[in-house]
């Protein structure tokens, strides 16, 4: 059983500045282990109140020295309504590139929240209620993962970390803190190239701890994880064809049966085109068109226009090379997708929202770069939510205007009977429904182009989506949530993660999955919010989201500019249909 420590919380916040601003003092106490594959492990379990507030549930985290100088964090809950050694494991991962996993676990999908005043509250949808969860931050130099520890401070302008020659902050620098050396050269710079770490990370978790792994594993993510899990889960069946071959004798088979991904960013060539189709024709299915006719012309020509977007998009294809690839990523993103930032001032991430959208609360960035809680959890270096070394690495391939042979991933996981779970919240413009279902049609599962959208029943009695599948594949589109669907729709992601992982019908629970099954109804989801939730002035920097009504709580929803615009934004990156009723 974990130590108690109570009031971690409020000793976290009692007379300490929480934005960064200290160096880290390097941890001690690990206890060390040997995975699997010969992978070092350095863990400590967590003190009760940390994150996990119920005492019976064991918490672990640590570091997985995956290469020389690359050290993922990790961090590990126990089911909590069965039997731990019995339950199956699931990894969470976020995109980015360069997100750290924190955001799932603090703003999604965890065991806890932190609230406004710092405090630990229990999150009762948490994922844990149905699975292990390990969460990892990945490549390395994201979140808390480490390559080499060096004193540093955030340059206000890039929000590269600048190193320091001792631990003593000038004058000049603010933002000083222990940090990641920030050297793109250890670090993953591609889709492709995360995936033998990552790879090697499970393998010393697994090995470390065999009793939460001795069942199937599970692989859920979002946003560039729609790169990420195809590639990381396609490496990993390779990998077990060579230890069956007996080619790895020190590696464990991951018994790999689910894999699911939120809002994901698949294919660059398909989704810049949804920004349109979400936007301009056909549009979205709350009734909100952001642009006039100039702005609308404007965006077409930047995609369908003689070498633009679309063009450059299928050169990269072509081609493979980095600098046209990089080119092309930043003319689309500049041209294309920012479109809405620029001129209709909108979150990217909920287009219900104004810029600066308070929602999902950032409030535990400052609790994790608390010393109290990195002492908790063993941390060598300051938190930061996005990684602007691991972004350039990606940047400097070109790798998010890349397909990456995501679908054909994808497909080889559907031949492989993995369940496989694409959903996507309708109010996400970034990674949109549009054109992930787009890609769910490209993936061609065997009976999916026939099967229908049926409504998604929950336990609630309300539905929140409407799913299609075929077999053990299905696309989920979930109503009145923007990118991070377990925040905006926390009873159906459990549910539905629930489903998926014990091999059941997504629309209904009651079915257990076979070849045969197929979803009856309609070929298009025509279900229309309307614009009842879309907000048109930028809610109060404190205001609390309402997942009843779908929209901030009235009493704090007042327009609050000043205080809206200092929250500190974070924007992590990626990352036709009929519509009419």
């Amino acid at each position: 059983m974990a130590p108690s420590i109570a009031s971690l919380s409020a000793l976290a916040l009692a007379g300490l500045p929480l934005a960064l601003g200290q160096f880290v003092k390097a941890p001690t106490n690990w206890t060390h282990a040997t995975g699997y594959s010969d992978i070092q492990v350095r863990y400590k379990e967590v003190p009760t109140g940390t994150c996990e507030l119920n005492s019976s549930v064991k918490s672990y985290s640590g570091y997985l020295d995956v290469d020389t100088d690359e050290h993922y964090f990790f961090w590990f809950f126990e089911a909590r309504n069965q039997n731990p050694k019995d339950a199956p494991l699931t990894v969470w991962i976020n995109g980015g590139p360069g997100s750290s996993s924190m955001i799932g676990l603090f703003q999604e999908l965890g065991p806890c929240r932190i609230d406004e005043n710092g405090t630990v509250v229990n999150n009762p949808y948490s994922w844990s209620e149905s699975s292990n969860m390990i969460f990892i931050d990945q490549p390395t130099q994201v979140g808390f993962s480490y390559s080499i520890p060096v004193p540093g401070y955030t340059d206000a302008n890039s929000g590269s970390i600048v190193t320091l020659p001792n631990a003593t902050c000038p004058e000049y620098a603010q933002g000083c803190g222990t940090y990641s050396y920030p050297n793109e050269t250890l670090t993953a710079n591609t889709t492709a190239g995360v995936a033998p770490n990552f790879w090697k990370g499970l393998q010393g978790f697994m090995g470390a701890f065999p009793q939460y792994s001795r069942h199937e594993f599970n692989f859920a993510t979002e946003s560039y994880g729609g790169h990420f899990s195809p590639l990381i889960n396609q490496y990993i069946e390779k990998q077990n064809e060579l230890i069956a071959k007996k080619q790895l004798p020190k590696a464990h088979h991951i018994n790999l049966k689910t894999a699911l991904i939120g809002n994901g960013w698949y294919d660059p060539l398909i989704q810049y085109q949804a920004y349109y189709n979400f936007t301009v024709f056909p549009g979205n299915t709350y009734d909100y068109k952001p642009f006039n006719e100039s702005i609308s012309a404007m965006m077409y020509n930047a995609l369908y226009g003689p070498g633009n977007c679309v063009d450059m998009t299928k050169e990269c294809y072509a081609s493979g090379r980095n600098d046209v690839c990089s080119f092309a990523d930043n003319f689309c993103a500049n041209n294309v997708e920012e479109v809405l930032d620029i001129y209709a001032l909108r979150d990217e991430y909920d287009i219900r929202e104004l810029s600066p959208d308070p929602f999902p609360s950032t409030f535990y960035v400052d609790y994790l770069n608390s010393p109290t809680v990195q002492e908790a959890i063993g941390a060598y270096v300051n938190f930061s939510e996005s990684n602007s070394a691991v972004s350039s690495a990606f940047g400097s391939t070109g790798d998010d205007d890349r397909e990456s042979g995501t679908i054909e991933a994808l497909k080889t996981l559907v031949s492989d009977d993995i369940t496989v779970v694409l959903y996507a919240g309708d109010a996400d413009y970034n990674c949109n429904w549009l054109g992930g279902e787009v890609v769910a049609g490209e993936v061609n599962a065997p009976g999916f182009s026939s099967a229908g959208y049926t409504n998604v029943t929950s336990s609630d009695n309300i539905v929140h989506a409407q799913v299609k599948q075929s077999g053990k594949f299905s696309f989920v589109r979930i109503f009145e949530s923007g990118h991070e669907v377990p925040f905006y729709q926390p009873l159906m992601s459990l549910e539905m993660f629930d489903r998926a992982i014990n091999g059941k019908d997504i629309a209904t629970g009651r079915r257990t999955v076979k070849g045969g099954y197929k979803t009856t109804g309609s070929a298009k989801s025509t279900y229309r919010e309307g614009n009842s939730t879309v907000q048109f002035e930028v809610v109060n920097a404190t205001a609390t989201y309402n997942t009843t009504s779908n929209e901030p709580d009235p009493i704090s929803a007042k327009k609050s500019f000043k205080a809206a615009n200092k929250r500190r934004l974070f924007k992590p990156a990626k990352r036709v249909v009929d519509l009419t009723s």
